[in-house]
């Protein structure tokens, strides 16, 4: 590539500049494959708080599914404690339902505006939580608010990747245990990531242009995400709703940090 050119999706001109937004997306893949190891969602979350301010918004996106859709990969073989279909199923039914529309929205939404709406909301909610001895459970609504969730969740999975925040909210507020959560909330990210990516390709989001990122990501993530399997299996159900809290506030506030100056200017 002549000094001076760039791809469509690069903020910087120039071979030094290249070299900068490669080692971006690979340090990004490698947190965020630990991560995601270790909780079982979050991928997306914490790869676009490096992303965002180097890639194209879609390119962003596209990448983030890609990722949590093989990190999934590898922690569904390496992780499946908990595993109950029936807890499963309105997850995983409302969020399919989901997925066309945060698909749909994708091209017309003001990405800033939607990460500061979710930064907001983690930001504010997620420290209540962490702080709070005894959670309030939430029992009421059954299948169908688990449903609801799975639809919201849907959604996000279709503008980039953020499959997992809310049912992850709504499993601790639930109050399942940490193999359940996790079963739950991994099964539903590789189900939703599995079609989201499937509808990516098949309405062209995905471009030639994308796949040296996408051989970027892939190998950068996976042993990471491996390490981040083989560490939650030596922490207890009150250290992992704390490491999945803390990680959503600290998504938060890298969601607020990239979106807000944009939206102030």
């Amino acid at each position: 590539m002549e000094p001076g050119n760039a791809p469509y999706w690069c903020n910087y001109s120039g071979e030094q500049g290249m070299d900068s937004i490669y080692l971006v997306v690979a340090l990004g893949a490698v947190v965020a494959g630990f991560v995601q190891g270790l909780s079982g969602f979050a991928f997306g979350l914490v790869a676009m708080s490096f992303w965002a301010w180097v890639l194209d918004p879609k390119l962003a996106a596209t990448l983030a599914v890609f990722g949590a859709l093989l990190g999934q990969l590898v922690a569904a073989i390496s992780v499946r404690r908990g595993f109950d279909i029936r807890q499963l199923a309105p997850f995983v039914l409302g969020g399919l339902l989901g997925i066309p529309l945060g698909v749909a929205l994708l091209p017309q939404l003001n990405m800033d505006w939607f990460k500061a709406i979710l930064g907001t909301l983690l930001v504010l909610w997620c420290p209540i939580m962490l702080m709070s001895k005894h959670l309030p459970v939430i029992a009421f609504g059954g299948r169908v608010a688990n449903g609801g969730v799975g639809f919201a969740g849907g959604i996000m999975g279709g503008l980039g990747g953020f499959t997992g925040t809310l049912p992850t909210l709504w499993c601790t507020l639930r109050g399942y245990d940490r193999d359940t959560q996790r079963s739950i909330i991994q099964n539903f990210n590789l189900s939703m990531l599995l079609v989201t990516m499937a509808t990516y390709l098949g309405s062209g989001i995905v471009t030639r242009d994308m796949w040296p990122m996408f051989a970027i990501v892939a190998p950068a993530m996976l042993i990471p995400t491996f390490l981040g399997t083989r560490l939650y299996f030596g922490i207890s159900d009150v250290r992992f709703r704390q490491v999945v809290l803390s990680l959503l506030t600290a998504s938060g506030i890298a969601l607020l940090s990239s979106s807000l100056p944009n939206l102030l200017a």
